[in-house]
């Protein structure tokens, strides 16, 4: 196993829940188009796109339109979604998160974020943990949504580590996927049922060391 020295984060679900403030804005959205979206629904739009969420919400409601117009309704979503961000408060990180972050560093781990979101840097500032954060990929800076690799391979890039030497921790199927496209290791946040691709499943990022993670994956590799 080569020795793993870059740790790449998804955001949401990782590091933080805004699942339901960008539920609540797809579902105002689509009660707005008079499409009945549901929590259910909201599964499908995990690790996806703005515009490709917008599509699938479209296509659940058998309703077509411009581009220009769907460009228009992503950016009203996100209007939406960032009256809920700009109201984050710090304890929202979730639990063991910061600690986690901070041990690694300590380590001498490189850490970066790896997320599609456009709203990520304004996300960690609410959070007050960007400093805990070496490189920051989002998505202001690739084009390419999971499960393609762009994000993480663009992390590893900003990190100056190669690919193989990076580990990915993420809860959505696409997202694991993605970090095996990148060459890398991939750390499930969730459960097995959902992430059967992950290298490992962990519940979340309490109570578990960088130590105890890199053990987990020399168990895999060994096996």
């Amino acid at each position: 196993m080569k020795e793993i020295k870059g740790l790449l984060f998804d955001l949401d679900g990782v590091i933080v829940d805004t699942a339901k403030y960008h539920y609540l804005a797809w579902k105002k959205l689509a009660d707005d188009l008079n499409i009945n979206f549901t929590e259910k629904d909201n599964e499908r739009l995990k690790g996806v796109s703005r515009m490709r969420s917008f599509e699938i919400i479209l296509e659940i409601g058998g309703v077509t339109m411009p581009e220009e117009e769907k460009e228009k309704n992503c950016t009203k979503k996100n209007d939406i979604y960032l009256e809920y961000i700009y109201q984050l408060k710090s304890d929202e990180i979730l639990p063991g998160v910061r600690k986690f972050l901070e041990d690694a560093r300590a380590e001498g781990y490189r850490l970066a974020l790896g997320s599609a979101s456009r709203n990520a840097k304004l996300i960690l500032e609410k959070l007050g943990i960007t400093d805990l954060f070496d490189e920051i990929a989002d998505g202001t800076i690739v084009s390419n949504a999971k499960p393609d690799p762009e994000i993480f391979l663009k992390g590893a890039e900003l990190l100056k580590l190669p690919s193989d030497s990076c580990a990915v921790f993420e809860d959505a199927a696409a997202g694991i996927e993605a970090a095996h496209n990148a060459g890398m290791y991939a750390v499930g946040i969730g459960t097995e049922e959902n992430l059967p691709e992950a290298d490992i499943i962990l519940p979340g990022l309490n109570n578990i060391t960088i130590e105890e993670v890199v053990k987990k994956l020399q168990e895999v590799e060994r096996s």
